[in-house]
Formats: structure tokens, C-alpha cells, sequence
């Protein structure tokens, strides 16, 4: 019997557009004489939750320990609040409106947006690793040359996994132009390989898990085995938020790293993970998929290393000028504040 590919609701349910923007964030900021003041959140009633945005990618992992564990230390009364979203155009669209104030980015998308004068920063890393470049289990194809002229899909061309893709083409004396190259929301790369209406993909996981784990898929590569310091996504504020509130970006840094920190030091707190993150307040996906990725190997995405450093972002950088994704050279100022990564003191996560 042929494999069937992982049913939507296996990876989660597509989410209204129209619920993802808006909603106010409560940053504790009140107007006194004509200034804006800062009030800190002495107590989780004092304000609304900061309304983190993130997507159902392992990539995102420590977002969702990170809010339940400080939800957990306050008693239920989180400062932060996880909201899903479907893909990174709407991410984008809400950190550039205002209505977002932080949340996880695609490391190029937000030097774009810094570089076009969006007062947006990156404070943290999220992740290492987690990207993989799929191919039908079927397939004769077993290095990048065999897919010469192939149909290969991208989440999007400011997604590191586009780097990757190059990184790995470049290596067989290939370019972009030797494969066709289409843009297509992960959540539909699995069922696309199944149709075969592509012949490979390139993305974060779990969506190259789902269709592994569901028989009809192999990794043709993996980050782990070729770039083990890739990283794609940020946690990305904006600068008023940094501004207004800097007590509270550092105390979401403090989690995001110390939630990082948790998630590699033994395998059930990454199991304690799968359970939080496939609850429909998170991710709302299959915990078996979730399990497969943090498994499959263990250092399939990894979390323990989350340190800014400056040349890994120029390289990233320069890879996108190369890439054509970024017109010119951004300088590493000018898009990330690691100021909150330097007095870290990352929080011991108790889940």
C-alpha cells in the first residue's frame, strides 16, 4: 500500500489572516506629562502579555518553553503570549505595522526591513540548525547534480534555507539556474512531494519529519551534516519596544536562551517540549512528528549555542548579497542590538 502524506491537521491548521493582525500589546507604557513612562510589570496583572509572533517550526521550539516556563513561574500570569502564524509575509506585515512587537524572523528578512528603515533589531538567536533538503524515498537521486533541472521548493528566497540550497548547489558547480525554483509555504512541501509536484524541497522542520516519518521521503542532506551552525530564525523586536521596556526584552532573551540551554541538557526535557509545543496553545501539531525531529537524529536541530556572533551574521549577510535577496551590505549594527545577549542571565527553565 502506498504511503499517504501527513493530513493537515497532523502539522497544524492554516489560521485566519484576519486574526493574525491586530490585538494591542501590553508593554506597561503610560503617558505621564506629556512623557511616555515606563511602568514595569511588577506583577503579571499589571499589564497585557507581550504577544510574541512565531510559526510551527522546530526552528521556533524555545518560544513556546520559554512562555510556558515563565507562565509557570508567575503562576499562570505569563508576561509573554505566543501567537501562531501561518507563514513569514504575515509575520512581516505585523512587525511593520506596529501591531507585533516581537517576534521570530527569518535572520535576512530582518535585515531588509532594517535596511529599508523598519526599526526593527534582532536580540537573540533560536536555534541552530533544523533544515533539511528532501527528496522522494523512490528517487534515484542521491547528490545535487541529479537534480539538474528539477523542480525544488523554498519557503521563500530571504529564508536561509534558499542559502543552503545555494550552499550545497555551489558545491557540485551548480547554480540556482540548473534547478527551477519555486516559492511554497513548507506546511504544503510534504503533500507537494507526494503529487510530485516537486521533486525535492529544502525547509525547517518538522515538515521534511512529516513526510519521513510517513515513508515516502529521505533527507538528501541535512544542516546537521553540512552547515551544524546554520541559524534562520531570530527573535526579532521593535525598536520602540526597546525603548520603553528594556526590563522586559531582557527577561524574554532570558528565557529564550535558558530555554535553549534546558532543551539540550537531557533528552525528557526535550520530550516535556514535544508536549507543550503540540498542545493547541502552541503549535497544535502531532507530538509524534515533533518527537521524530528532536530524535532522528537528536542534533537534527539543536538549541544549546545561541550566541551572537558577529561574523556568522556578516557571513549570512554576504551570502545574501550574493544571493540577490539583500541589494547591498547591511552592517551588522545596523540590524541587531545584542546588548540583551551580552548581560544574558539565562533563566533555569522548571517544567
Amino acid at each position: 500500500m502506498e504511503s499517504k502524506p501527513p493530513s493537515p491537521a497532523g502539522l497544524g491548521p492554516s489560521i485566519d489572516r484576519r486574526k493574525l493582525i491586530g490585538g494591542a500589546i501590553g508593554v506597561g507604557a503610560v503617558a505621564a506629562g506629556g512623557i511616555l513612562a515606563t511602568k514595569l510589570l511588577t506583577s503579571p496583572a499589571a499589564a497585557k502579555p507581550l504577544t510574541v509572533g512565531g510559526l510551527a517550526v522546530t526552528c521556533n521550539l524555545t518560544l513556546p518553553v520559554a512562555c510556558a516556563a515563565n507562565a509557570a513561574a508567575n503562576r499562570g500570569g505569563s508576561q509573554f503570549e505566543y501567537r501562531k502564524y501561518s507563514g513569514w509575509p504575515e509575520v512581516k506585515e505585523s512587525l511593520m505595522s506596529g501591531d507585533l512587537q516581537a517576534a521570530y524572523m527569518l535572520a535576512p528578512l530582518v535585515m531588509d526591513l532594517a535596511d529599508k528603515k523598519v526599526p526593527v533589531k534582532i536580540v537573540s538567536i533560536g536555534h541552530r540548525s533544523g533544515a533539511v533538503i528532501m527528496v522522494r524515498t523512490d528517487s534515484s537521486y542521491r547528490d545535487f547534480r541529479s537534480l539538474t533541472g528539477k523542480r525544488v521548493a523554498i519557503p521563500s528566497r530571504f529564508a536561509v534555507d534558499f542559502l543552503f540550497l545555494r550552499k550545497m548547489l555551489a558545491r557540485e558547480g551548480m547554480t540556482p539556474k540548473d534547478v527551477e525554483i519555486v516559492e511554497m509555504a513548507p506546511a504544503d512541501m510534504p503533500a507537494a512531494l507526494f503529487a510530485k509536484s516537486v521533486d525535492a524541497y529544502c525547509t525547517g522542520e518538522p515538515f521534511g519529519a512529516a513526510a519521513q516519518r510517513a515513508g515516502y521521503a529521505r533527507p538528501l542532506t541535512m544542516t546537521r551534516d553540512e552547515w551544524p551552525r546554520y541559524m534562520c530564525c531570530v527573535l526579532t523586536v521593535r525598536e520602540e519596544l526597546i525603548a520603553s521596556n528594556r526590563p522586559l526584552v531582557q527577561t524574554l532573551v532570558n528565557h529564550v536562551l535558558g530555554a535553549g540551554t534546558w532543551l539540550d541538557t537531557r533528552p525528557q526535557n526535550r520530550e516535556t517540549a514535544i508536549q507543550i509545543a503540540a498542545g493547541r496553545k502552541y503549535f497544535n501539531q502531532d507530538p509524534n512528528i515533533l518527537r521524530f525531529v528532536m530524535k532522528e537524529p537528536p542534533d537534527r536541530v539543536t538549541y544549546g549555542d545561541l550566541r551572537m556572533v558577529p561574523q556568522e551574521f556578516d557571513d549570512l549577510m554576504n551570502m545574501s548579497v550574493a544571493a540577490g535577496t539583500l541589494k547591498h551590505p547591511v552592517p551588522y549594527a545596523k540590524y541587531v542590538d545584542d546588548s540583551f545577549a551580552k548581560t544574558a542571565k539565562p533563566v533555569t527553565i522548571a517544567l
